[in-house]
């Protein structure tokens, strides 16, 4: 048995749908994402059973359509209304960012260079999470090929084909050896079973967060989990919450693409850049956003 549900958003004239693919395509092999057209797919854990989200674009519409692997339940329909509008960053007040600094000196030609940007999210805060610290002092492509072992170890797979992106309840059930198989250090296997036991026992509440997002208290209790920092949290802020106000200082390809902006001689030091975005709170994970897409061509 299949449910399946539906929903659709109107989009911003300026929507950088590109922008969502490029999030969403980051894995060469596609086993868990699949991009075609203007039709993303996703295999996602959803309320515990394997799952396909479709999103489509059509000019200034975007519809989703869940196909859930069994029963869905009554809540689904109202979740699935918040997730699309959250996963494309239309929560986003990019237009009162733009106003107020299109004449900056840095941030004007930032802004005139990727117009309407915004940052794509995670399908979950624990996607994005489990992803910063996969991810954690790593290239990219080692990251994303470690996602993708993960995703098999965790062996969930939506009856349409796609490989699923595990929930904590799945990652907190896998072992250390699991995930040392697949190619995890030590440190982040543990950190990433421990991760999943926490929200799996709701000692962190992440799905209730993004309604209150309590930003000084998600921070303070992700502190305390041993194998996460300031920049883990930062980023699972930024793309599991939609959170624009993170300063990632340490993210070495935001310090890079600022000394280009800054025209700076010498490399860019933490504690440089850290000043430099303190002026342009609370926008400042925005910014970073901005510099990633100068740096890469695509947000990380």
């Amino acid at each position: 048995m299949t449910a399946v549900l539906s929903w659709g958003v109107g989009l911003p004239a300026d929507f950088r749908s590109e922008d969502v693919f490029a999030f969403h395509r980051r894995d060469p092999l596609a086993v868990a994402e699949r991009v075609e057209g203007r039709t993303l797919q996703k295999g996602l854990a959803w309320e515990g059973r394997a799952a396909c989200l479709t999103i489509r674009f059509d000019g200034a519409h975007a519809s989703a359509e869940l196909a859930v692997d069994g029963v869905a339940s009554a809540a689904a329909p109202a979740a699935l209304a918040q997730l699309l509008p959250r996963m494309l960053g239309l929560t986003q007040q990019v237009e009162a960012f733009e106003r107020a600094y299109r004449d900056h000196p840095q941030l004007g030609p930032l802004i005139a260079r990727h117009p309407g940007l915004r940052v794509p999210l995670s399908a979950s805060p624990f996607e994005a999470l489990s992803w910063a610290i996969t991810g954690q002092q790593i290239s990219v492509r080692a990251a994303i090929s470690l996602r993708r072992r993960l995703i098999e170890v965790a062996g969930l797979r939506h009856s349409a084909g796609l490989a699923c992106y595990p929930d904590a309840q799945r990652v907190a059930v896998l072992s250390e050896a699991d995930l040392r198989s697949a190619g995890f250090s030590q440190a982040k296997a543990q950190t990433l079973i421990r991760l999943g036991r926490l929200v799996a026992d709701d000692e962190l509440p992440l799905d209730a967060w993004i309604v209150t997002l309590p930003v000084d208290e998600i921070r303070e209790r992700l502190m305390r989990v041993r194998g996460i920092g300031p920049w883990t949290i930062d980023y699972a802020l930024l793309r599991g919450f939609g959170w624009l106000d993170g300063s990632l200082h340490g993210d070495v390809a935001v310090r890079r693409s600022l000394q280009a902006v800054l025209d700076c001689p010498e490399s860019v030091t933490e504690g440089q850049a850290k000043r430099w975005l303190a002026e342009f709170s609370p926008w400042r994970a925005l910014i970073a956003a901005h510099l990633w897409a100068v740096g890469l061509g695509k947000l990380p």
